[in-house]
């Protein structure tokens, strides 16, 4: 029976823990030299297709201003078309409530 206190224990949790950061150097090794040749392609197309998006957003965005600006003008006459129809209205019902002035 092996003794696995004191520094037995010890130095084989350090060789498993040098085995497994060796197979992880590996294993990132492999994920990064079969990723180098086409990752620079990949974020150029990237770079483009969101560049791309960014300047239609933007020109969504040029066109909704204008038209909200437009929306907001056409309400703006409406709000004086109708204010201007309430005022007359109630100018005309007032003169059809007002007492005749009579002159005796």
């Amino acid at each position: 029976m092996r003794d696995l206190s004191g520094d037995n224990a010890v130095d084989l949790a350090v060789l498993r823990l040098e085995r497994a950061v060796s197979l992880l150097e590996a294993r990132l090794g492999d994920v990064m030299s079969a990723a180098q040749p086409n990752s620079s392609g990949l974020f150029d197309e990237d770079r483009s297709r969101l560049a791309a998006e960014l300047d239609a957003s933007r020109a969504r965005e040029q066109a909704l201003a204008e038209a909200g600006r437009q929306a907001s003008t056409a309400l703006g006459k409406a709000i004086v078309g109708i204010k201007s129809a309430l005022t007359e209205e109630v100018d005309l019902f007032s003169n059809l409530t007002a007492p005749a002035d009579t002159e005796a």
